[in-house]
Parts: structure tokens; C-alpha cells; sequence
């Protein structure tokens, strides 16, 4: 019996052709836990359709996580508007059920943070929500420390964990 080897999945830069893969798993993921558009998730960005041409930007940058050829997650991180400027927020971290235990989260994170202390910024901002331990554990495993106000200016209105770390 022949046994197929599992397939990698890659981390590569967001393109242009991978909008509607990348919305199409967010709009999933969100689905799955319940993350609705009226309460200011994700869903409701405004610019969830476009996020090549959003992480195009100067200070900007969004990586998708392929495996068998089809987007499967991705995250990111950008400067966090309405706030000081060596502030970075991590965004938009999303991953498809098929992926989620095998330590992408975390290495596209990692990648993240990175790019960020590239660009100058000296603190990572994030909001989750509390139901999302997972994430949350992980995110406490790369240094994050909860804080209690918001910062910034994200409109993630029902986001009520919110985390800093210092790059």
C-alpha cells in the first residue's frame, strides 16, 4: 500500500490573485466561531476583499498560507491607525481547520514580528476575543502581555482582549 507523504503547506507574500481565496477563509473561520460583521469583527472591514492593495502599503505586510495549491490562512501586520507611531498591530490571523496544530500560527506570527522591527516599530499591538484560547496561548507564547485599554483606533468593538508585546 502506498502511502501519500502529508503535503507542507508554504508561507508566501499576499498577491493580488489571492483576494478572494484569503476573504473566503476569513469569512469562513469567522462563520465558524461566530464572529459576525454587526459586532465589528473582521467580516465588517470594509477593505476584507482588497487586502493585497490594503497590505501594499508602506509599514504594511500580509502573508497567505498555501498547501495543495489552495489558500488555507494567513495573517498579517501593519501600523495601528490613531496611534503612536511605533506602534504595529498584528491582523487578521486566519486559518482554516485543515492547518490549525501544525505551528503556521505561530511561524507566520513569528514572521510578522520580524517584518515589523524591519519597518521600526518597537510595540505589536492585537485584539482577540476571549473564546479564542488558542490563539490566545499562543500569542501569551510569543511574549504578548494582556493590557486593559485599547489602543488605537480599530473599531473591533466586541475584541475585548487586547494584547501588547514589545518588539
Amino acid at each position: 500500500m502506498h502511502v501519500n507523504a502529508p503535503v507542507t503547506a508554504q508561507l508566501r507574500r499576499i498577491t493580488a490573485t489571492d483576494n478572494p481565496a484569503i476573504a473566503g477563509v476569513i469569512r469562513r473561520v469567522s462563520a465558524e466561531f461566530g464572529l459576525t460583521a454587526d459586532k465589528g469583527y473582521t467580516v465588517a472591514d470594509p477593505n476584507l476583499d482588497e487586502l493585497y492593495a490594503l497590505y501594499s502599503q508602506p509599514g504594511h505586510a500580509y502573508w497567505v498560507v498555501e498547501q495543495d495549491g489552495q489558500v488555507v490562512g494567513g495573517g498579517g501586520v501593519a501600523p495601528l491607525s490613531c496611534s503612536e507611531p511605533d506602534i504595529c498591530e498584528l491582523q487578521k490571523m486566519y486559518f482554516l481547520p485543515v492547518v490549525r496544530g501544525q505551528g503556521l500560527a505561530k511561524k507566520l506570527a513569528l514572521q510578522a514580528l520580524d517584518h515589523a522591527r524591519a519597518q521600526g516599530f518597537t510595540r505589536c499591538y492585537l485584539e482577540t476575543t476571549a473564546f479564542l484560547t488558542e490563539a490566545i496561548r499562543l500569542y501569551e507564547h510569543l511574549g504578548f502581555e494582556h493590557i486593559d485599554q485599547p489602543l488605537g483606533c480599530t473599531g473591533h468593538v466586541d475584541c475585548e482582549v487586547r494584547m501588547l508585546k514589545t518588539l
